[in-house]
């Protein structure tokens, strides 16, 4: 078996930047370098990825990113000491430990059972300290190699998971109470089986009998039906759900995200001893028989959203990024009139007739407007797929696999009634739904190996489908004309209320239903003569399109502010949003939002109707329908322009920055209990 550390693959007291942001690529380069990737920035993208889910920085200046990915050839750990310390998430402090954990897609059994028992080796302070003090890699490869074991033996690296197995009436003698757990991360690597023996750790110092099942990497066995029935209370410490929840109904449980089992687990303990003694606790619902997949009932519906919307967010983020980057490429190549131009040559596609340059085109070159034309399409069709991804893997997210097919079509048919990526929630929502609840339903034996692939899908699209277009979409398409005419009603009035108003809107939904009725406003009056004659109808224009740049600017403003108020991906997702406002595509803030509507939307409002009343005020115009800064050639007065833009953006970054550090300020006071009980804080 391969080493999973080298010399190599240690630094020690090493400088590589100032958050998990800019360490993680920084050892996923150390991987490649040691040849055991070929991809370093797709390791690094899933390693990113995962934490993204859930920060992996833990008390006493620790932090595990972990990932699988099919980047990595061989088990690999990579350690790096820092001087200074990166921020990783964790409450207490920035880690100046860190373990990159990479594991194929493929890795053994063995292997994933070792890297199990590292995370296990770093809730021990001895361990910890031993790293802090050694004077050489090699001395930090031995002190792991310690702690890992003879490769040969990896059943020997898994105490708690041969416990989880062992009956709860066992040697071990009655206790007080007795306790079963459930542990579980996104990737099943670290955060499961740290969690398991900080609870473990947490029963023996409370005295009571607590067994705890780990549904992670390395495969452990699941708790006896015997240990289960004769336990008096449920903790469930995971960010996913719980495999075979119903096996517990009936019992008292206390729910958490499995970061807290890390941090608080005598506080979890003591909780669950209250509600075993508690008639009025919380019980794990369903029946016995029943097995589910899909988050639990039993949790809030606070936590159960949090993690079907992360997990859409989480898939529709590529879409934004690449499809919005491809469309602002094209506008530069190719001018504003683009999508003309792109048509003609999705028709000929072919390179002996190329198209005349744009009267925008930044170059004026048929060749490059033949590029940005191509560069348009690719952008257009990527974004096609963003609301219908954002629906298909919160429907995945309720009801696994069954749940995809229908929610993709939801999201498809939210786009075609004008919904936005609020229709595709509600459609993602509804798939689900209804997807979990028929999987629920028993099956006859001969039906059930169709159910998952034919029946569930089938059944739910009809009826889900039935109801966005029945139900949904004629109030959607009636509001967004109600809108419409409500707006033309106020053209004659105050232009400033007007571009405060449309600039509202265009923040409201990011391309949304309302964010649409504004741009077809807009669009709609965007005639030869009205840009001959420089009227109404382009001053609304370019408040329209200022108040659709200023979000996506505003967050990465925000975000190079403050990082440290926001996770790893979204400090990502950050960096490309620069580009993304710069071009008008206001759905580069859409991951922001979904994530955090309440303190996120408002505040992008705020600044969108500042920008919007500053361009009326100022009276500029545009000629163009798309593009921002890439059409500055047909804005007038472009310096009222570009102030409105600057404006729009320092209010909107400064009060969604407060509002965020307020939010963390009160996780962190009185209501830090209640908040990490729920799974709400970062």
């Amino acid at each position: 078996m391969d080493r999973l550390i080298t010399p190599e693959l240690v630094l020690l007291d090493a400088d590589l930047g100032a958050d998990a942001g800019a360490v993680i690529p920084a050892l996923a380069a150390r991987v490649a370098d040691a040849g055991r990737s070929d991809d370093v920035e797709q390791l690094s993208d899933d390693a990113l990825a995962r934490e993204g889910q859930s920060a992996t920085g833990l008390p006493g200046g620790l932090a595990i990113p972990h990932c699988r990915s099919a980047a990595v050839s061989t088990p690999t750990l990579v350690f790096a000491r820092l001087a200074p310390a990166a921020d990783f998430g964790a409450k207490d402090g920035g880690a100046d430990l860190v373990f990159l954990i990479a594991a194929p897609e493929g890795a053994g059994q063995e292997h994933l059972t070792l890297l199990s028992s590292l995370a296990r080796a770093l809730v021990r302070a001895e361990f910890t300290d031993a790293l802090r003090a050694a004077g050489s890699a090699e001395e930090v490869v031995n002190l792991v190699e310690d702690v890992l074991g003879p490769a040969d033996a990896p059943a020997q690296a898994a105490p708690a998971v041969q416990e989880a197995a062992a009956p709860a009436d066992s040697t071990s003698g009655p206790r007080t109470t007795r306790i079963v757990a459930v542990t579980a991360c996104p990737t099943g690597i670290a955060h499961t089986y740290m969690a398991a023996d900080a609870l473990t750790q947490a029963g023996e110092r409370a005295d009571v009998d607590l067994q705890v099942e780990t549904q992670g990497s390395a495969g452990a066995a699941a708790l006896a039906p015997s240990t289960i029935e004769a336990a008096d209370a449920v903790i469930f410490a995971t960010d996913v759900g719980v495999k075979d929840a119903a096996r517990f109904a009936g019992k008292p449980v206390v729910v958490s995200g499995v970061k807290r089992a890390i941090n608080e687990p005598d506080a979890m303990v003591e909780e669950a001893v209250r509600a075993a003694a508690d008639p009025k606790a919380k019980r794990v619902d369903g029946e016995a028989a029943a097995s589910a997949d899909e988050a639990p009932e039993h949790a809030g519906i606070g936590l159960k959203l949090r993690q079907w919307l992360l997990t859409g967010v989480s898939y529709m983020i590529p879409f934004v990024a690449a499809g919005g980057l491809l469309i602002a490429l094209g506008f530069l190549l190719a001018g504003y009139d683009v999508t003309g131009t792109a048509e003609d040559i999705l028709d000929e596609n072919t390179l002996t007739n190329l198209p005349a340059a744009g009267e925008y085109a930044l170059f004026g070159s048929s060749l490059l407007t033949y590029i940005g034309a191509l560069l348009f399409l690719l952008g257009s069709w990527a974004f096609g797929f963003l609301v219908p991804a954002l629906a298909g893997y919160i429907a995945y997210a309720i009801a696994d696999r069954p749940g995809i097919a229908p929610g993709f079509v939801m999201g498809f048919l939210a786009n075609q009634v004008g919904a936005g990526f609020l229709g595709g929630i509600v459609g993602g929502l509804i798939a689900g739904l209804i997807a979990g609840w028929i999987a629920k339903r028993p099956a006859p034996r001969w039906l059930a190996g169709l159910m998952p692939v034919v029946i569930i899908p089938l059944v739910t699209t009809i009826v889900a489908g039935m109801l966005m277009l029945l139900v949904l979409g004629r109030p959607i398409a009636n509001a967004t004309e109600g809108l419409t005419s409500w707006l033309n009603g106020l053209s004659g009035g105050s232009m400033i209320l007007l571009g405060i108003l449309l600039g509202a809107m265009m923040a409201f939904d990011m391309g949304g239903p309302v964010n649409k009725a504004a741009y077809v406003f807009a669009t709609t009056g965007l005639t030869a003569e009205a840009i001959a004659s420089g009227g109404t109808e382009v001053m609304i224009m370019a408040a329209v399109m200022i108040g659709g740049m200023v979000p996506p600017l505003a967050l990465a403003l925000s975000v190079a502010l403050r990082p440290s108020l926001y996770t790893p991906a979204e400090q990502e997702n950050g960096k490309a949003a620069w580009l993304l406002g710069a071009a008008f595509i206001t759905e580069g803030a859409i991951p922001f939002a979904a994530a955090d509507p309440l303190r996120v939307i408002p505040s992008m409002m705020l600044g969108s109707a500042t920008a919007g009343a500053v361009a009326m005020a100022g009276g500029v115009t545009l000629a163009a329908p798309h593009g921002g800064i890439f059409v500055l050639f047909a804005v007038d007065q472009v310096l009222w322009f570009l102030a409105a833009v600057v404006i729009g953006t320092l209010v909107a970054a400064a009060a969604v920055t407060v509002l965020k550090q307020l939010g963390r300020e009160r996780a962190a006071g009185d209501f830090e209990h209640v908040y990490t009980r729920d799974a709400v804080d970062a």
